[in-house]
């Protein structure tokens, strides 16, 4: 049988331990999407960003030319959409699970933000896309979701906000409240990803509707608020260590009496908590499963940096001095590691739904990002200055790694549920002990033996 292509960018045993779980389709569009990737999207990915002006004008309203080349591309060779599994979203959705998609992602991972925008798999839209399939109203979804599956809009999700600990959402103080047949917003967000974007059409706004409710997880919902609708001001892109992240951006966004009509309101009052962990569930194995395959470039580009005559030191290539080698070895563990995480935490989603599987994606969201991020730092010090400048991906891809462990929750949080999880296990396990305990008394007397331990 012939070797699939997909070992030679992730691990053969890996592959082996997954192959039988991929359907035939999931098999073709793999390989046509690795092949999509090495021929059209990679050798873009700098072209793209000499396509983006860097005058301030110009910046903020430019749809990057050959990114529109590659999406027409992609959905005619049927490379679309591939994170909407069919198996949770009927109507929407594609023959894919979240374990098939899991290792597409990671290929995707490698060619940054193109690679997933060009297959209409980029967050936040992904994330949005979800909850409109899962929780829009058939207007809404004729309305809002359509466009956003064509691939003719783009959107943003609006939780964020500039003067709370917004890593716990009921501190969120944008404020719904009801007027009539209408919803009015008023609130300060910030790092809203993609609000920046021309072709930005719509904004998810997380605000409080019912404040009073003594279930704070009631007191949220979400609402459909138009881009460009009167009273949205978009102050200013936020930057990330210096990098805008145009044309998309992560914005400060002001508010100030949005009056949208109440059919806006996504699939009830008070339900915005619920749509919330059901959108972020998915969004966190997916942002994992790209940094998997950021992390393995990174070890590739530092492997041929290492063992390129050119950047020998001292009469010796560099992969000769100091703990290089060993750097290497780890990094390949960790990436075999991380990986076996994130494939583990897919499998359960396509089992148990993202509500079943949130220890493995919780353990998932704080140990990749973490892992990912020492990958590309051992490989900016093999390059030395040049891994810190604009003349490699290292740099930027170290600044959004580092940033995924405060997205979608920091890392603190998770580790501190995944804690008092496992706290829980103590009661059951001390009575199993005490059970083996008992046995072992019973044992050691119709033996007459005493335990020396």
């Amino acid at each position: 049988m012939a070797t699939h292509p997909i070992v030679e960018y992730t691990s053969p045993s890996s592959w082996a331990l997954i192959e039988d779980k991929f359907s035939p389709y999931a098999k073709e569009t793999l390989a046509k999407l690795i092949k999509f990737m090495e021929e059209d999207v990679y050798p873009a990915v700098r072209i793209a960003h000499a396509q983006l002006p860097t005058d301030p004008e110009t910046r903020w309203k430019t749809v990057i030319p050959v990114l529109v080349d590659l999406k027409a591309k992609a959905k005619q060779l049927g490379l679309w959409n591939l994170f909407l599994s069919k198996a949770h979203y009927p109507q929407w959705g594609v023959p894919l699970s979240n374990l098939e998609y899991a290792v597409m992602a990671e290929i995707l991972g490698r060619g940054g933000q193109l690679a997933s925008e060009a297959v209409n798999c980029s967050a936040p839209d992904t994330g949005n896309m979800e909850v409109l399939a899962r929780y829009g109203s058939p207007e809404q979804q004729k309305k809002w979701l359509v466009p956003l599956l064509n691939g003719e809009t783009r959107s943003a999700f609006s939780m964020t906000e500039r003067f709370v600990a917004s890593s716990d959402a009921t501190n969120i103080r944008t404020s719904i409240r009801q007027e009539g047949n209408e919803l009015v917003i008023n609130g300060h967000k910030w790092y809203i990803s993609g609000a920046g974007d021309p072709r930005c059409a719509l904004h998810l706004v997380l605000g409080k509707s019912d404040p009073d409710n003594s279930d704070k997880y009631r007191q949220q919902s979400i609402v459909i608020v138009p881009a460009n609708h009167p009273g949205v001001k978009v102050i200013r892109p936020m930057k990330v260590f210096g990098y805008d992240d145009a044309p998309e951006g992560h914005c400060e966004i002001i508010y100030e009496n949005v009056r949208v009509p109440l059919e806006n309101l996504v699939y009830g009052w008070g339900k915005g908590f619920e749509i919330i962990q059901g959108r972020l569930g998915p969004g966190r194995i997916h942002h994992c499963m790209r940094s998997i395959g950021a992390a393995q470039y990174a070890l590739d580009l530092l492997l041929q940096r290492v063992t390129d005559p050119a950047k020998k030191t001292f009469g010796k290539y560099l992969y000769e001095h100091g703990t290089v080698v060993a750097d290497i070895a780890k990094s390949r563990a960790e990436i075999e590691s991380a990986r076996l995480l994130v494939l583990s935490a897919a499998l359960q989603i396509d089992k148990a739904k993202a509500k079943g599987a949130l220890k493995e994606i919780g353990i998932a969201k704080f140990v990749v990002p973490s892992m990912a991020c020492q990958v590309i730092d051992r490989a900016i010090q093999a390059f030395g200055a040049e891994g810190v400048s604009q003349d490699t991906p290292l740099a930027a891809l170290y600044a959004g790694l580092r940033t995924l462990r405060i997205a979608d929750g920091p890392d603190a949080v998770h580790i501190q549920q995944i804690g008092q999880r496992e706290l829980k296990r103590a009661p059951a396990l001390t009575q199993r002990q005490a059970e083996i305990k008992k046995r072992e008394k019973a044992l050691a007397e119709k033996h007459g033996v005493k335990a020396h331990l």
